[in-house]
């Protein structure tokens, strides 16, 4: 396979999901952040959109949301249990296995995925993270976890014009869980994690600045 190749695909259909308004519909809205969904082109599931803003300047935000090891992802996403890296292919895109816990009382066992990740600048001053599911020699399936399958996602973290200290944060979730899982439960569980997402993040970045 090749990574490189995969990486970008999923960052050109990302760049695709931001520009089209098309089918989304509001599944919840807090104070941080609005939830949307519509069917996923990629896999029988749905694709979730998050729109927030975070106050603080986009490297900040960065620095709480770029997926590395040993990063301060781990601290904050409480849907983030652990974060390897698996392999480096270029200073862009890496190969990366994340560890998530539990999730509804338990209901939704601890998963892992191995996902291809590109990080993307662009002149805007806009950094995004792009990921979609790979194979690795190094990570095949293991007991306990159940492998799970990110397709296209990843979170744009964009500046806001005239407003230095103010950072639009964009998410896409599209996630296949695998196992035998009610429906029911997948569909009430992103929009639920999206949100506690978005509080976390902020709470996040709050305390850098302390």
């Amino acid at each position: 396979m090749d990574y490189t190749e995969a990486a970008a695909a999923a960052a050109e259909k990302l760049l695709s999901y931001s520009k089209d308004e098309a089918g989304w519909k509001l599944c919840k809205k807090t104070d941080d952040v609005a939830v949307y969904w519509r069917p996923s082109t990629e896999f029988t599931g749905n694709l979730y959109k998050g729109e927030g803003s975070v106050a603080a300047n986009p490297e900040d935000v960065w620095k709480c949301l770029k997926p590395e090891a040993g990063g301060l992802r781990v601290k904050w996403d409480t849907n983030v249990d652990d974060f390897q890296l698996l392999e480096t292919v270029t200073d862009e895109v890496t190969i990366c296995r994340t560890v998530t816990p539990s999730a509804a009382m338990g209901i939704i066992s601890p998963r892992d995925f191995v996902d291809v990740v590109m990080i993307k600048r662009y002149e805007d001053g806009t950094i995004t993270s792009n990921a979609t599911n790979v194979e690795h020699l190094s990570c095949p399936p293991q007991r306990p976890f159940v492998r799970g399958f990110n397709h296209s996602c990843g979170c744009f973290c964009a500046p806001v014009p005239g407003e230095p200290e103010k950072t639009q944060v964009l998410s896409f979730f599209q996630t296949d869980l695998s196992g035998y899982l009610p429906k029911s439960v997948v569909e009430s569980f992103f929009p639920y994690s999206m949100t506690q997402f978005y509080n976390n993040l902020t709470k996040a970045v709050k305390a850098l600045n302390v």
